[in-house]
C-alpha cells in the first residue's frame, strides 16, 4: 500500500479512470460482438442495425478518449467489411 499523499491520489485517480473507461467501453465491444455475431449467422439487416448502434459506442468511445483516431477507424472498417461481406 502507498505511503505517500500523491501515490495514494494517484491509486484514486486511476480507480476512477478505469470505471470511467469500462463504462464507454463495455457497451462498444458489446456492440461490436452484436454485429458479429449478426454477421456469423447472415442476417443482412440485424448485421446493419447492430453496426449503426456499434459506430455510435466506438464514437462516444473516441469522443471521451478511452480510444485514439486510429482505433477507430479500423474498428469501423473491420466492421463495415464484415457486413459489406454478407
Amino acid at each position: 500500500m502507498a505511503n505517500i499523499k500523491s501515490a495514494k491520489k494517484r491509486i484514486k485517480v486511476n480507480v476512477e479512470k478505469t470505471k470511467e473507461n469500462n463504462y464507454y467501453k463495455a457497451p462498444m465491444r458489446t456492440a461490436i460482438k452484436k454485429v458479429e455475431k449478426a454477421v456469423a449467422i447472415k442476417d443482412k439487416d440485424e448485421a446493419l442495425k447492430s453496426l449503426q448502434t456499434a459506430y455510435k459506442a466506438i464514437d462516444k468511445a473516441t469522443d471521451n478518449g478511452v480510444i485514439k483516431d486510429n482505433t477507430r477507424a479500423r474498428y469501423k472498417s473491420r466492421l463495415t467489411k464484415l457486413v459489406n461481406g454478407i
